[in-house]
């Protein structure tokens, strides 16, 4: 006797919404705690509390996973600023990323980051895509400023403003020096300015 309603039967467990942001957070902790080679797909699954099949549905590699997984934090840790300003962009970028690298897990990735560049390649790619896209978003940042009428020199360079403070952090990192403090941004803004605005 049948019992068909016109329903199509359920397939599976339901896809769970949260999985994907769980298993990055579990990536990225077993990276810190790791490094890259021994952070695995397995450990992360486990952590997770799901099964590999379901990483691998999302990210086709280990690689991916470990990119996607540090970028996504790097973007909710240090997300792009437009506040109408460019020193105003600049200060709540230096504060989130100043909030950031003065906690444990800051410094532990950015003394993680230098360390894979120098011994894997991926690593390396992962960190200059990243870069780029800070270079990016500070590029538009003064493209903005400019369209505002903001007197930013034409000879402004997103490269250096980028690089220069990423330089200051990971010597730090590296050296075990304190970290800028939050409070020291505006400093750090006005080293900035002076150099882009005329």
């Amino acid at each position: 006797m049948g019992t068909n309603s016109g329903e199509k039967p359920r397939r599976g467990r339901p896809r769970d919404p949260d999985a994907e942001p769980r298993i990055r957070r579990y990536a990225v902790q077993l990276l810190l705690e790791r490094g890259f080679d021994g952070m695995t797909v397995d450990d992360v699954a486990e952590a997770a509390g799901v099964g590999k099949a379901t990483i691998y549905r999302r990210w086709a590699s280990k690689e991916q996973l470990a990119n996607d997984a540090l970028a996504d934090m790097f973007d909710v840790e240090i997300p792009d600023a437009d506040t109408g300003s460019i020193a105003g962009d600049l200060r709540q970028v230096y504060r989130d990323a100043l909030a950031f690298v003065n906690r444990a897990e800051g410094v532990a990735l950015v003394r993680l980051a230098v360390t894979e560049m120098n011994r894997d390649e991926q690593f390396a790619v992962f960190y200059r895509n990243f870069l780029q896209r800070r270079v990016d978003q500070t590029e538009a940042a003064l493209k903005r400023a400019r369209a505002r009428g903001e007197s930013v020199r034409d000879s402004a360079d997103a490269v250096l403003m980028v690089q220069w403070l990423a330089g200051v952090l990971i010597i730090r990192a590296m050296t075990g020096e304190p970290m800028p403090r939050i409070e020291e941004a505006d400093h750090l803004v006005q080293m900035t300015m002076r150099c882009i605005v005329e």
